[in-house]
């Protein structure tokens, strides 16, 4: 899903007169179109993981943030450049791969305070609905689901470009966020500081970085 760039020279539509004199301080009522050099990229597309990061930063102690990601997932991601709501995406990340740069705190977070993930191996995200929200921004609404509670998130994706490598690979690419409370997926460890605070915030970042590699068209 090519959702996951942003466009080397994203075009903005032009507004008309009727809607510049209308316009209050933000453009609210204003739709914001697809960009027609968009749909040549319509079709299927497979996460690079050599070039991706799918990864999380959390508040630690109060003080500093942890920062980790997952090394091993799947993905399948379809992109619709001329009705971007018909773009999805669908993608399984392994629990027991997670990788912050000291194996404790790895064992820790692979544990049942944490992910579980000898009894939950897989989370994943499977999208719902997307919406065009800018000329270089999609809002993507799905299910993340962890310890097998699914609940809906909504992500902000920042298209970054879309280019064709020296091995005659096309590649896009894109920035996307969200922020969860992890307690809602049953992730409730909840050690506090002396202080009264907590070792680990509820509040989690989640981060992806993708670069994406059209899939191989089959006969």
């Amino acid at each position: 899903m090519n959702l996951f760039g942003r466009n080397s020279h994203p075009r903005r539509p032009e507004p008309s007169a009727t809607s510049v004199a209308a316009a209050a301080p933000a453009s609210r009522g204003t739709a914001v179109l697809p960009d027609p050099g968009l749909a040549s990229l319509t079709g299927e597309w497979m996460i690079d993981p050599a070039h991706s990061r799918i990864g999380f930063s959390v508040r630690h102690a109060m003080v500093t943030t942890v920062r980790g990601a997952f090394t091993e997932y799947e993905s399948r991601l379809s992109f619709d450049g001329r009705d971007p709501g018909r773009s999805r995406a669908d993608l399984v990340l392994y629990t027991a791969s997670v990788d912050t740069g000291v194996e404790q705190r790895d064992a820790h977070l692979v544990g049942r305070q944490f992910l579980d993930a000898a009894a939950y191996p897989r989370m994943t995200f499977t999208s719902s609905a997307v919406q065009l929200a800018g000329p270089d921004v999609y809002r993507m609404t799905g299910d993340l689901t962890i310890k097998e509670t699914s609940r809906p998130v909504v992500l902000e994706l920042t298209y970054i470009g879309h280019v064709t490598d020296p091995f005659g690979y096309e590649r896009v690419g894109f920035d996307g966020t969200t922020t969860i409370n992890r307690s809602d997926w049953g992730l409730t460890y909840d050690a506090r500081l002396a202080q009264g605070g907590a070792m680990v915030s509820d509040k989690v970042r989640l981060q992806f970085d993708i670069a994406a590699i059209r899939s191989a068209v089959t006969p």
